[in-house]
């Protein structure tokens, strides 16, 4: 790898694990659902300033659609249920448990799309899972019965929701991604999570907040320039210049980054069943990726 090809991974990787680290700064003072809110409505018209100076093609009508779900559901309701279970649980946690997401993908390829997964994909699917499972029963295992130990369940159960949603929204979107520009999708999916969460505060956590420490104002400034401008920039660049397997493959790394920091600058704790819980799942997203890889390489 190029030095500038192993800054850039570098880069991608801190801003992806970093993302969880700056929600949990904010939600631990704002109402979940708000602090999205002002974060889409403060990334949304950036967004727009890009795609309309780089003269983004707007989607088709056939596509906009997809652009629309993959707002409501792949951004908009993922953030929404990560950020809830940021209230919760540990960022680290979340970060490892929405790391499931290529898992439901891949199970609603083979359920709906009709896609017959190698013996590989089966087995890093069941190491994945399982990796799931302890991930949720290690926050039970010693509350059981407990509000505590009914509390975590709730941010657990948050979580997982965030990785059904997004890989709803994937898949939904997936037909569309050779055919729409990037920037203008993007924009599109900003406004239509913005109109989501906006929706969501209102009903749900009545009049917003405030007011807010430095931490708030600085997790949320972060939040929308480096992870809502600059995390998708780089994504964009790294899914033109490496492989999808590649970028897959760096993308595992983020969430045991989002733990190290979680633990190093938030104080956050993770138990060894965590941690155990984690390595299975990142284990099986990548037996998963290289049953991909190999697939796409025998055509398959």
């Amino acid at each position: 790898m190029k030095p500038a090809d192993l800054l850039l991974a570098i880069a991608f990787i801190l801003i992806w694990g970093s993302a969880f680290n700056a929600a949990r700064l904010v939600v631990l003072e704002w109402p979940p659902f708000w602090a999205l809110a002002l974060r889409f409505l403060l990334t949304a018209p950036l967004l727009l300033a890009i795609a309309w100076a780089t003269r983004s093609r707007w989607p088709a009508r056939g596509d906009a659609g997809r652009v629309v779900l993959m707002g409501l559901l792949g951004t908009g309701g993922y953030l929404a249920f990560s950020w809830w279970a940021m209230s919760i649980i540990p960022s680290g946690l979340v970060a490892l448990i929405t790391a499931a997401t290529p898992l439901v993908v891949a199970l609603g390829e083979t359920l709906f799309l009709g896609r017959r997964p190698s013996a590989m994909a089966w087995a890093g699917l069941a190491l994945g899972w399982a990796g799931v499972a302890v991930l949720g029963g290690a926050r039970l295992a010693g509350h059981v019965g407990m509000a505590e130990g009914m509390t975590e369940a709730l941010g657990v159960c948050l979580a997982l929701l965030g990785a059904v949603s997004q890989a709803a929204g994937l898949l939904i979107f997936a037909p569309a991604r050779g055919r729409v520009d990037l920037w203008s999708a993007s924009a599109g999916q900003s406004l239509v999570s913005a109109a989501l969460l906006l929706a969501l505060a209102l009903v749900l956590e009545g009049a917003p907040p405030t007011s807010g420490s430095g931490q708030v104002w600085l997790g949320l400034l972060y939040s929308v320039t480096v992870v809502g401008i600059g995390g998708y920039a780089l994504l964009f660049i790294m899914l033109r210049r490496f492989p999808p397997s590649t970028a897959a493959a760096l993308q595992l790394l983020a969430p045991p980054v989002a733990a190290v920091i979680g633990w190093a600058a938030l104080g956050e704790v993770l138990g060894w069943a965590d941690l155990a819980g984690g390595v299975l799942t990142l284990g099986g997203l990548m037996l998963l990726f290289r049953a991909r890889a190999r697939e796409a390489r025998t055509g398959r």
